[in-house]
């Protein structure tokens, strides 16, 4: 097994294949270096913008069927690992539902164990977009994983996130939830994962399952080996930029629409706060 992890390692098999026949579509970037973005990474689209990027009408589902060359493994009869179409990061894996489930209703005690038997295998940071005013390009049921290696920092707010959880930072200006992990893998890990969800979810006034079919306003989701985060949502857009849960995570992607003067004199924080509920 490789230091990704095995789910990890297979993602990155099915990778060289789906690319060599074409099914895999990498996205070309570029790191931009701007002033007032540290700690955040800036990446610049170079290639042309993907179907989910843009704002058009409806789309048919691509997970419905799924395209099978792009499968990485299924998981029982609920759910399977697929491989992000689009990618900028080599080996995003999607953890899809096998049948419909919607994407804007509340996660499942499901969606937790699977999520939990993958985390175990391969470590990574974890994201989900409630719906498309958090940042969802699809409807059907996906929660996504960028592979870590064990000792790669997940992500570029990591240290800012845990200097809060240790009471050394401010919080952020607006609303969200952050708590450690402590579970070890498996059911355990499961039965924290979707207490944790519950727990901030129910904090930030989204609702709870037994009293709504949905959450009552869109939010993300970012998990982390060492922490759970839940950020509640206003919009998807603003700037010119499409925001989703990684925003929130230090990752944001500027397209031909994204205004980069803005974000030069405001900041990545003033953007996250722009689209997120204040507190």
């Amino acid at each position: 097994m490789g230091v990704l992890g095995r789910y990890g390692t297979a993602a990155l098999r099915c990778s060289d294949v789906a690319e060599a026949n074409g099914a895999l579509v990498p996205l070309d970037t570029a790191v931009e270096g701007l002033a007032r973005c540290e700690p955040f990474v800036i990446r610049r689209l170079e290639s042309a913008t993907p179907k989910h990027l843009r704002r058009e009408g409806p789309k048919p589902n691509p997970f419905l069927p799924w395209d099978q060359r792009l499968e990485v493994e299924r998981l029982g009869s609920s759910h399977l690992l697929l491989l992000n179409k689009f990618p900028v990061q080599r080996g995003h894996l999607l953890l899809i539902t096998q049948q419909w489930r919607p994407q804007a209703g509340w996660l499942e005690p499901a969606d937790w164990m699977q999520l939990a038997a993958v985390d175990a295998c391969t470590s990574g940071l974890w994201f989900f977009n409630s719906c498309p005013e958090a940042g969802a390009s699809q409807p059907h049921r996906h929660l996504q994983l960028l592979p870590r290696e064990p000792s790669e920092v997940c992500c570029p707010l990591d240290s800012a996130i845990r200097a809060q959880l240790a009471g050394l930072e401010d919080p952020w200006p607006w609303r969200y939830r952050v708590s450690h992990r402590t579970a070890p893998a498996g059911a355990e890990a499961a039965v924290e994962l979707e207490r944790l969800y519950l727990e901030q979810t129910e904090s930030l006034g989204l609702g709870q399952p037994s009293m709504s079919e949905h959450p009552g306003a869109p939010y993300n989701v970012l998990i982390s080996p060492d922490w759970f985060m839940t950020v509640a949502r206003t919009r998807e857009h603003a700037a010119g930029f499409s925001v989703n849960a990684l925003g929130f995570a230090g990752y944001l992607l500027l397209t031909n629409g994204s205004d980069r003067d803005w974000l030069e004199r405001h900041g990545p924080l003033e953007l996250l706060r722009t689209v997120a509920q204040p507190r």
